[in-house]
């Protein structure tokens, strides 16, 4: 049986700092210390919840109060915090990766049977300015007893797209370089961003999204040439590759071969029309724009993809209302609340109610 109970407490626990700056490159740990436990804080945690040899279930609720209360380590949620262990326990900051290496350190330590998970592409929302994004997503799962619980800092502040599959520690750790990688890149130091996918890569070469990194590094660097390479890697490891198959077309148009272009694009079209999330972002899109005929029809488009999302029928009645048409838009709400649960079906409620006393 899994449950999501562990989860719920953990998210409702959590806290949003703002943004800060990163590590420069040359401060990045090696491989063996990204998870390591300092010493003060496994000290503290057989201190604080290990001295009385709890119960596996006792344990783990302990450590979701430890992490998040004023009392314990007080850890606050900022999207940019990729730390190690040891710089999350100075900092008290963590984004959803460098959490997941947190709990399942601490957990380990703890003797609980935890697990990384990842889910291959989730649809988020920044908490800076609403903006919509895709990318993975980590979290952990661990056994208390006869229960395994989802232990998830994101909360509902993302829409994932597949179940959560169960990853290695290495891969988790690989994660964190690429994502130094990509701060890296965004401040064009691209010869930092290429060393640490460099190290991503040699603890996991069969990861198709940091073989799409390093193209998008080199070809920005001025390598296209490398930049190829690296895309028709990560497609022979994932022939479905959105993010390989958009560059590689880029860089064919860049360089005149509208043929091998126009070979890239379709391969990507017929990716993305199985895609719920490119439906999605392409009605968010279309609305913003104005045009309420297709970003109803995208809408729609992405809720025949995921049919049990209930954000994306919620979104769909919102452009309905939009466009002055309240009878769909009551559907498409009833159909959101019959798909939610909690304070989120209270709030659905009582805009249905609203709606139909119009």
């Amino acid at each position: 049986m899994r449950s999501r109970l562990v989860a719920m407490i953990l998210a409702l626990a959590v806290s949003i700092a703002p943004a800060f700056a990163q590590p420069a490159a040359s401060t990045v740990a090696a491989p063996d210390q990204v998870m390591a436990l300092p010493a003060p804080l496994r000290e503290r945690l057989h201190r604080e919840i290990l001295h009385d040899n709890p119960s596996p279930h006792d344990g783990l609720q302990r450590l979701g109060a430890f992490m998040f209360s004023p009392e314990g380590l007080g850890m606050t949620y900022v999207e940019t915090a990729n730390h190690t262990v040891a710089q999350a326990y100075e900092a008290r900051t963590a984004n959803c990766l460098t959490f997941t290496m947190l709990f399942l350190a601490l957990a380990k330590e703890a003797g609980l049977e935890a697990t990384p998970q990842e889910i291959g592409q989730i649809l988020g929302f920044r908490q800076a300015d609403g903006t919509l994004y895709l990318s993975n997503h980590v979290n952990a799962s661990v056994r208390a007893g006869p229960r395994k619980y989802t232990v998830d800092v994101a909360g509902d502040r993302i829409i994932p797209r597949d179940r959560p599959e169960p990853i290695t520690t290495t891969r988790l750790i690989a994660h964190y370089y690429n994502n130094l990688a990509v701060e890296r890149l965004a401040a064009a130091d691209y010869p930092g961003a290429l060393s640490l996918l460099d190290t991503a890569l040699k603890l996991d070469p069969g990861y198709a999204g940091y073989w799409s990194n390093a193209g998008v590094v080199r070809t920005r660097s001025g390598d296209p040439r490398g930049g190829e390479k690296a895309y028709r890697r990560a497609l022979a490891l994932d022939p479905d590759n959105a993010n390989a198959l958009f560059n590689l077309a880029g860089l064919a148009a860049r360089m005149g071969d509208r043929s091998l272009e126009a070979e890239y694009r379709q391969r990507l079209a017929k990716v993305q029309r199985n895609d719920p999330f490119h439906a999605f972002m392409q009605a968010v899109n279309a609305e913003n724009a104005g045009d309420l005929t297709r970003a109803i029809r995208e809408y729609r488009r992405a809720v025949d993809l995921q049919p049990q999302e209930h954000r994306f029928h919620s979104a769909l009645a919102n452009a309905y209302l939009k466009a002055g048409r309240i009878k769909p838009a009551i559907r498409a709400l009833a159909q959101a609340q019959a798909l939610s649960d909690g304070d989120t079906r209270a709030a659905y409620s009582e805009r249905l109610d609203a709606l139909r006393a119009r």
